[in-house]
This record gives structure tokens, sequence and C-alpha cells, in this order.
């Protein structure tokens, strides 16, 4: 028994434009992507702009396949059979709160200014109304005593753009890392939809049995969510994210919500 919420579908390319998904390794072109295999959304038109006033704004945001030049949207899609373009998630680090752009440097940067910090890391919260808030996760110096309150009240007192200033600080033992040293961020994502879901349940009065997160080859961060009794606000107030979900229940009706391109218009 399943359902699906938060699927996003985003049309086919119009006639002026050209929009592929594209395999990136290091922001350097490899290959366009396969069918229904989650790429990086690439455009190239004459309505596509010419780049940022700031130049250090503009680094990463070009790739060059064969002399064109293509904008990296930073997006992530895969393209199924019919040309349709469904949106999975954002390769770009960027935190977009209410249509703000916040760099994660920001919050880090000011994080990292702290004594106690040895590594700092900021993401974007799910949230139904701005699409994403900033939260930042810290992995303090051996012996360091700072509450996440304190460490939240520091980073804002040095982050001046508002919306940029973190709603939460937490403190982990150890940062989740790469094989090559560099800070996982998808995995601190993936605790905040879990935690996001959980919240929602608490507020409808929900019982989960089990909320899972996993990368899906061709949706993205993916949710799938074990739960029972009536599910239907339940299911209701997880459309309201962008992220992905699959709610099971043993009480409820088998049925999708996932509907074509063509259905939604």
């Amino acid at each position: 028994m399943s359902r699906e919420v938060a699927i996003h579908p985003c049309g086919i390319e119009r006639s002026s434009e050209q929009m592929r998904t594209a395999i990136l390794e290091d922001g350097s072109f490899v290959r366009f992507a396969d069918v229904d295999e989650v790429g990086v959304v690439l455009l190239d038109g004459p309505n596509v702009f010419v780049g940022y006033v700031d130049d250090a704004h503009n680094q990463g945001i070009w790739v060059d396949v064969d002399g064109a030049r293509w904008f990296n949207t930073g997006d992530t899609a895969r393209q199924d059979a019919d040309g349709y373009f469904w949106l999975t998630g954002r390769k770009k680090e960027l935190i977009i709160r209410g249509g703000h752009n916040i760099d994660p440097r920001i919050i880090e940067d000011a994080l990292q200014q702290h004594p106690d910090v040895a590594l700092a890391a900021a993401i974007g919260r799910p949230d139904w109304h701005a699409g994403e808030v900033p939260v930042a996760y810290v992995q303090l110096r051996p012996g360091a005593t700072v509450s996440e309150s304190d460490l939240a009240t520091f980073a804002s007192s040095r982050v001046g753009e508002r919306a940029a200033r973190p709603k939460a600080v937490h403190i982990v033992d150890e940062l989740p890392m790469t094989t090559v040293g560099k800070i996982f961020k998808p995995a601190l994502t993936m605790r905040e939809i879990e935690d996001v879901v959980r919240g929602v349940a608490l507020d409808c009065d929900t019982e989960l049995d089990s909320v899972v997160v996993v990368q899906h080859p061709s949706r993205g961060l993916l949710t799938t969510v074990e739960a029972n009794g009536d599910l239907d606000a339940f299911a209701q107030r997880l459309g309201q994210f962008t992220f992905a979900v699959e709610l099971r229940g043993r009480s409820v009706d088998s049925f999708s919500r996932e509907e074509t391109p063509r259905e939604q218009g």
C-alpha cells in the first residue's frame, strides 16, 4: 500500500531554448544523462542571462560542451522517455529561503571564528512556507563545552544578512565525511528531512513505524514512511514540502498522487 507525495514535474523545454541534463564531475562536463538518469539541468538559448555583475558569482555557472556554453542551473532532474523533465533536487549548495539565495559559506565562516568550533557545515532545512531555512552543524574541538544556543547567537551576530542567520545550530560528535575528506552534506540534509517528517507526524497525531531517507537513482533524496492511522491529513502536509515522499500505511487503500505533467497543466 503506498501513496506518493511531492512529485515535481517542470515540463518540457521551450522551442526558444535548449534544456538538457548532464553528468558533471567537479563542474566539468562528462556526458549528457540517459533517459530517467538524474543529472544537472543545463540551459542554453537567447533567454539565458550573460552572467552576474560580481564576477565572483560566475565561478562554476558555465559548462562548455563542444564549443557551446551552457548555464548550470544547479538543479538536478531526470528526463523521461516522453521528453518531460522531473526535478529531483539541487546540486549546488545554495540555500534558497523564500527565493533568497544564501551562500552557506557565510554561516560556516562565521561559526569557524568561534574558538571551540573545529568544523562547520550549513544546509537548508525543508520548510513548507519558505522552501528552506538555514541550519548549521558543528563539530567541536576536544574539551569544548559551548552550547548550541550560544553558537547560534554567535553566528547570528556575525552574519549580516538577516535571512542567512541560522535557525538552529546542532552539535555532533563527528560530521559525515567523504572518502576525500570533504563534509558530506547530503547526510545532514537526510537528517533534517527525517526530523521534519517526524514533526509533521506529531502535529497530525500520526503514528510512525519508520522513516527512511535514501539517495534514489532517479528521484534524488527519497523519503519512505511507514505509518498507521488516517493518513490523509499527514499526506497533505507532507505534500507542502519539496522533497519526494513515498507514504505507506496498512490502514489506507493503495493509491498514488503522482500525476503526469500533462495532467498538472
